[in-house]
C-alpha cells in the first residue's frame, strides 16, 4: 500500500480484493495456458546504472492557455490543483509555440496587494485561496475552453498565429497555481522579438523579469520554442550561433538580478534532430552552452494527423526514441561534456496529438516506455506535453478529469525512484521485442516500503499474456502488483479514456480527493503474469538491493 495503512474497517475489503485479484490472475493464467509468451529476465541489484533528477517526470502547460486571459482562471480549480500536487516533485514548463507570439504588458505602476505581502512561496493561506475558482465560474470556463481548444487546433494547422498580449494578472494566476500545487515554474520567453539585425530584443523580457522580481516569484526561464521552425512560423531564420548569443545575453540579464542571478536557464528547445537541422544545436552549443543549466530538445513519435492504433503498439516506433536520443547526446557530450540533457517537451504525436489515441489508454504504451527508456539512456528530466491545454495529448481533459496517462504518471511518481538499475530480457526468450521491462529502486518517499525494495515495470505489446520468469535473486520476495488495463475489452477497447487498476476503474473520490491506489500483495513467485496489451508495476518488497 502506498497511501498509509488501512484501518480495521477496510481490512475485509482488502482481503476480498486480494482473493478476487489472485483468482483473476490464476483464471487468466489457466485460460491462457496454451496462449502465452514466456520470457526470462536478468537483473543487477548491486549497481546503480544511472540516477535521474527527482523531478524526472515533469509536465507542461502550453502557452496557448494564455491566448485569452480568462482561461488562466482554470488554474484556480481545486480539482486541477489536487491533480497537479499529486505529481510533485516536478517542474511545470509554461511555453510552446504561442510563447513566441506573446508580449508582456506591465501595469502602469507596481502594486502588491496585501495578500501578496511576505513570502509568496507559502503553499497555503490567503495567497492560495485568493485565486481559487468558484464552481459556477469553473463550469462556464470549461464550456468556453472546449470551443477555444478547437480554434487553437485550427490555428496550429494553418500555422497562422496571432500576436497576444498578456498582463501581470495572468502571471499572478500562473504563479499561484504552481506555488499552491508545489510545482517549480519554468517560464518560456519570446525569442521572436528581434531587431532588424536579427538580434533578440530583450526589453519586454526585462519588464516581465522586473515584475516577477517585485512579486518575489521564484522561477526559472527558457528563451524560445523550437527555433528550427521559425522560418515556417514567422519567416525568420536563426543560426545556432545567434541563438547562443541570445542566451548569453539573457544570462547576463539574470545575473544582474538579486532574485534571479542563480536561477535556472534551459534551452534551446530544438525539435528532434534531422540531418539538415543538427547544425542549429551544434552552433548553439558552440556559442552559448555555458549560459544554460541543461540542454533541452523535443520528441514526438508520429504525426497526429495520420497516426494509427498500430503505431502506438509498434516496437520499431518506440525504438526510434533511442535513435534520436543517441544523436542528441553525442552532440551535447562532444561540445559540452557533463551538461544535463532534458526532454523539454514530449508526447506521443505532434500536431496536437492523435485524436482518439493520444488521450486514450493505448497512449500509455508510448508514455511508460518513454519514461523507462529515457531514464535508461541518461535523459535527466522528461516534460510531458501537456498537463492541461489544447490538443489531445493532455493528462487532464477539458472537464479537468484525469485521463489514463495521468493515472499512469501518478503511479510512476509514487512507485519509481530516481535510481536506474539494469534489467534485460534474455536473448533465448521468444517474442522478446513485445515485452519492454525497466527496473528502478522503489521510491524512498513511499514509507510503506522497506529499504532495498525495487520496482519493475513492464509493457506487454502482445495480444497474448506474458509470463516473466524472475531470477532466483528476487523470486523470494513478496510482490505488490499494480496492473493497468483498458476499462473496455478487446482491441477497440484500447481507445478507452478510462483505465482499470487490478480490475477497478480509476476515478477521483471527489473534487479534492484521489483514490488510495492500493496494490495487491502476492506471495513470493518465480514468475509474473502480465495480461495481453497491458502494463504493470511490480514492487519487489524484499529484493534487498544494497544500492536501494
Amino acid at each position: 500500500m502506498i497511501m498509509g495503512h488501512p484501518g480495521s474497517g477496510n481490512r475485509c475489503a482488502l482481503v476480498a480484493r486480494f482473493f478476487t485479484f489472485s483468482l483473476l490472475l490464476c483464471k487468466t493464467f489457466l485460460i491462457s495456458a496454451l496462449n502465452f509468451n514466456s520470457v526470462n529476465v536478468d537483473v543487477d541489484l548491486f549497481r546503480v546504472a544511472r540516477t535521474v533528477d527527482k523531478r524526472f517526470l515533469s509536465v507542461t502547460i502550453d502557452a496557448s492557455l494564455m491566448a485569452e486571459e480568462k482561461f488562466m482562471y482554470l488554474l484556480g480549480s481545486p480539482k486541477l490543483r489536487t491533480l497537479a500536487k499529486a505529481l510533485t516533485p516536478a517542474f511545470l514548463r509554461f511555453g510552446g509555440t504561442q510563447q513566441d507570439f506573446m508580449k508582456f504588458i506591465p501595469p502602469s505602476e507596481f502594486y502588491i496587494p496585501k495578500s501578496y505581502s511576505g513570502d509568496s512561496r507559502s503553499h497555503s493561506g490567503t495567497a492560495c485561496r485568493k485565486f481559487e475558482l468558484p464552481p459556477v465560474l469553473e463550469e462556464k470556463l470549461k464550456r468556453d475552453w472546449a470551443l477555444q481548444a478547437l480554434f487553437l487546433r485550427q490555428e496550429d494547422v494553418q500555422r497562422k498565429y496571432k500576436q497576444v498580449k498578456f498582463s501581470g494578472h495572468a502571471v499572478d494566476l500562473l504563479y499561484s497555481f504552481v506555488n499552491c500545487s508545489g510545482l517549480e515554474l519554468i517560464f518560456g520567453l519570446n525569442a521572436l522579438l528581434r531587431t532588424p539585425d536579427n538580434v533578440w530584443e530583450s526589453q519586454n523580457a526585462e519588464l516581465l523579469l522586473n515584475y516577477c522580481e517585485r512579486r518575489q516569484y521564484i522561477m526559472s526561464w527558457e528563451l524560445g520554442n523550437e527555433p528550427n521552425s521559425y522560418e515556417k512560423k514567422a519567416a525568420i531564420r536563426l543560426t545556432g550561433s545567434q541563438l547562443g548569443e541570445d542566451f548569453l545575453h539573457l544570462r547576463n540579464i539574470l545575473q544582474k538580478s538579486a532574485l534571479y542571478n542563480s536561477s535556472g536557464l534551459y534551452g534551446p528547445d530544438v525539435s528532434q534532430p534531422r540531418d539538415h537541422r543538427k547544425d542549429l544545436l551544434t552552433g548553439f552549443l558552440e556559442s552559448g552552452a555555458k549560459a544554460i543549466d541543461a540542454c533541452t530538445w523535443h520528441h514526438y513519435y508520429v504525426n497526429g494527423r495520420d497516426a494509427s492504433l498500430d503505431d502506438f503498439l509498434d516496437p520499431k516506433v518506440l525504438d526510434m526514441l533511442a535513435v534520436k536520443t543517441d544523436k542528441v547526446l553525442k552532440i551535447v557530450h562532444s561540445l559540452s561534456p557533463g551538461k544535463k540533457v532534458w526532454l523539454g517537451e514530449t508526447s506521443s504525436a505532434y500536431g496536437g496529438g492523435a485524436a482518439g489515441l493520444s488521450d486514450a489508454f493505448v497512449a500509455g504504451f508510448m508514455w511508460l516506455d518513454k519514461l523507462g527508456l529515457s531514464a535508461k539512456l541518461g535523459l535527466d528530466v522528461v516534460m510531458r506535453q501537456v498537463l492541461i491545454g489544447s490538443g489531445t495529448y493532455h493528462l487532464v481533459d477539458n472537464n479537468l478529469d484525469p485521463l489514463p496517462d495521468y493515472w499512469l504518471s501518478l503511479l510512476y511518481k509514487r512507485l519509481v525512484g530516481p535510481e536506474v538499475l539494469k534489467i534485460q530480457v534474455l536473448p533465448s526468450s521468444t517474442n522478446k521485442q513485445l515485452l519492454r521491462v525497466y527496473l528502478h529502486c522503489t521510491n524512498k518517499e513511499s514509507s510503506s516500503y522497506r529499504k532495498g525494495a525495487v520496482t519493475l515495470f513492464a509493457l506487454n505489446l502482445s495480444k497474448k499474456q506474458m509470463v516473466i520468469k524472475l531470477p532466483a535473486l528476487i523470486s523470494n520476495s513478496t510482490v505488490e502488483v499494480f496492473v493497468l488495463q483498458s476499462a473496455e475489452a478487446g482491441i477497440d477497447g484500447l481507445r478507452s479514456r478510462s483505465v482499470r487498476m487490478n480490475g477497478d476503474v480509476l476515478k477521483m473520490v471527489d473534487e479534492r480527493t484521489l483514490p488510495p491506489l492500493q496494490g495487491v500483495e502476492l506471495p513470493p513467485v518465480e514468475h509474473l503474469n502480465l495480461p495481453a496489451l497491458s502494463f504493470a508495476f511490480y514492487v519487489l518488497k524484499q529484493a534487498a538491493s544494497p544500492v536501494c
